[in-house]
Order: structure tokens, then C-alpha cells, then sequence
């Protein structure tokens, strides 16, 4: 359902498939898990392997932005396929969460 890779700036969260009502306590429980026990202080959340979202993976994603900010953390969004970048749109929360369009545009952004 998802990977963990750590490098030196950032951790990155690699969720895999569909993220519904159906799965969407298990994902917010590895994405808690991810932001709370980090070392690093941006969670890079990359969601290219991700087919489908419902709102209830959506709310998953906002619960742990929120979870993020409130330990002073930044919680970055990249690769979103365009039915899921659709929800982001529609919702407006394109403009509460930092998004990528990859991890490279990500990774530019940092380096900077």
C-alpha cells in the first residue's frame, strides 16, 4: 500500500493504489506514524502510484497537514494524477497544501 524513503532533507511517503473510505484509517494511521516519528522536518508525500482518491483519503491528507503544522513540521504534496488534482481543485485545498508537480520540482524548491 505505500513506501518510506528517508533522505538527508526530507522523508517521502510513497501511498500506492486507492485511498477510500475502505482504507483510509490504515492511511492516516501510517501518515500519523510518518509526520510524528520523522526526523526530518518535511514529509514529502508523493502520490504518483496513487489511482484513486475519495474524501475520505482526502480528509486523511488534511488531518495530518494539520498534524504536521501543529508540531511545526511542512507536509508537501507532488505527483498528483489529474483525477486526484481534480479533488484538490474542486475542494480548494490546491491552495492550502504545497503542491509539486513531481519530486524533482520538489527537490529544486529545497536546494534553492
Amino acid at each position: 500500500m505505500s513506501s518510506t524513503q528517508t533522505r538527508t532533507q526530507f522523508t517521502t511517503f510513497k501511498p500506492a493504489g486507492f485511498l477510500s473510505a475502505a482504507n483510509a484509517s490504515e492511511f492516516l494511521e501510517r501518515l500519523t506514524v510518518e509526520v510524528t516519528s520523522s526526523i526530518d522536518s518535511v514529509l514529502l508525500v508523493n502520490l504518483e502510484a496513487v489511482e484513486f482518491m475519495d474524501s475520505a483519503g482526502l480528509m486523511a491528507l488534511v488531518k495530518a497537514f494539520r498534524l504536521a503544522e501543529s508540531l511545526g513540521r511542512r507536509f508537501v504534496i507532488c505527483s498528483l494524477a489529474p483525477s486526484v488534482r481534480i479533488m484538490f481543485e474542486l475542494t480548494q485545498l490546491d491552495k492550502a497544501f504545497e503542491i509539486f508537480d513531481n519530486c524533482d520540482a520538489f527537490q529544486a524548491a529545497i536546494e534553492q
